[in-house]
């Protein structure tokens, strides 16, 4: 197990129905990150959730599923984050972004290849 210090997690939260240039904005932000060689990136959909329009979106109500939230987790290096950031400008037209300080507590790569925090990582038992 590694523990990498000075990571930070983003956090984009947007709707389902959010576009950029025909796309889902969540998979742009994705497409994006990979380009811009961050460690990894996440989508969680919610089942239900209001935000700046205050009306529930939910699963659970046909008329109201079509705009579910997102969340678009990132975690790496603060520095590689906060350049990161541009990239979004443009991008998120309506949404919250969150910035929180983590402690990364990293396992071995998946078939052998190397984690990308292990170069920036202390060993603990």
């Amino acid at each position: 197990m590694t523990v990498l210090a000075n990571a930070v997690r983003l956090t984009v939260l947007i709707g389902e129905s959010d576009q950029h240039h025909h796309r889902p904005t969540y998979t742009e932000i994705v497409h994006r990150a990979h380009a811009a060689g961050l460690a990894g990136a996440s989508v969680f959909r919610g089942c239900e959730g209001f935000g700046a329009s205050n009306l529930i979106h939910t699963t659970r109500l046909l008329s109201l599923s079509e705009d579910l939230p997102m969340a678009v987790v990132i975690v790496d290096e603060e520095d590689r984050v906060r350049a990161f950031l541009a990239q979004l400008d443009g991008l998120v037209a309506e949404g919250i972004v969150l910035l929180d300080p983590v402690e990364v507590i990293s396992y071995s790569g998946r078939h052998g290849r190397p984690d990308r925090f292990e170069s920036n990582s202390r060993e603990t038992q």
